[in-house]
């Protein structure tokens, strides 16, 4: 991934209108220059935190004035305008949700199922969630580019926006009653995935319209984020397109 070194190079950047992902800024720096790069942040919508010195040391050769960026290989879509145009074409969507999945790499192979599928737009939080980089491109073979992906302040503000366009949300989880085989995919839906440490919060699931899991026949509880989704996926193009 490309990164940016400095606060005057970050400004330029977003004067530039650049795909910036992430800003690292030095905690309890508060000069004028710092202060105006933060409002510029606040300004364009960029996510940012404070780190400890010790977090930016790794750049230490580099003349990073207490802030570092990292540049996006791709541009995410306005989820509400993806909506819109699919409603406009009639489309019966497929949304996916990814809540707390950090791995680069689950996300990459995530995208690639998602591209095989067909899935309308894949939504992620702008914090609590792994950035998309190199390892993320090469792990989705690509298909990270064939993709609509759109990033979001919080997974519910995305699923308020969903439900209001008359969008399913369905939470896949192992406290779920029923399977993802009993549960009904052929309405506009947004399927919401977890990680496997965190998996999805209990108000994501109160807010869900349903919850469904995987059935597990052998010892082991829990499958890997990625097969889990692309499990899912499967069986939503199998009840679409062949029963």
């Amino acid at each position: 991934m490309n990164t940016i070194y400095g606060i005057r190079s970050i400004l330029e950047a977003i004067k530039s209108k650049i795909n910036i992902d992430k800003v690292w800024l030095l905690k309890g720096q508060k000069n004028g220059l710092s202060l105006n790069l933060e409002n510029e942040l606040k300004k364009n919508n960029i996510s940012y935190s404070f780190v400890p010195i010790e977090r930016l040391e790794r750049f230490k050769f580099k003349n990073h004035q207490g802030a570092v960026a990292s540049i996006s290989p791709i541009i995410f879509d306005n989820l509400e305008d993806v909506i819109l145009k699919n409603i406009s074409k009639k489309i019966n969507p497929i949304y996916l949700v990814l809540e707390n999945i950090t791995d680069m790499r689950n996300i990459g192979a995530i995208i690639r199922s998602a591209s095989a599928t067909g899935v309308t737009n894949i939504i992620l939080p702008k914090t609590e969630s792994g950035r998309i980089n190199d390892d993320t491109v090469k792990t989705s073979s690509g298909a990270i580019f064939s993709v609509s992906i759109s990033k979001v302040d919080h997974i519910k503000d995305a699923i308020f926006l969903l439900k209001s366009k008359n969008i399913e949300i369905i939470s896949i989880t192992e406290k779920a009653n029923n399977t993802i085989y009993e549960t009904e995919l052929k309405k506009p839906l947004a399927i919401v995935m977890g990680s496997e440490k965190k998996g999805i919060s209990k108000s994501v699931i109160k807010m869900s319209d349903k919850s469904a899991k995987l059935p597990m026949k052998g010892k082991i509880s829990s499958l890997n984020v990625s097969v889990a989704c692309a499990t899912v996926l499967y069986e939503i193009i199998r009840q679409r397109e062949f029963s």
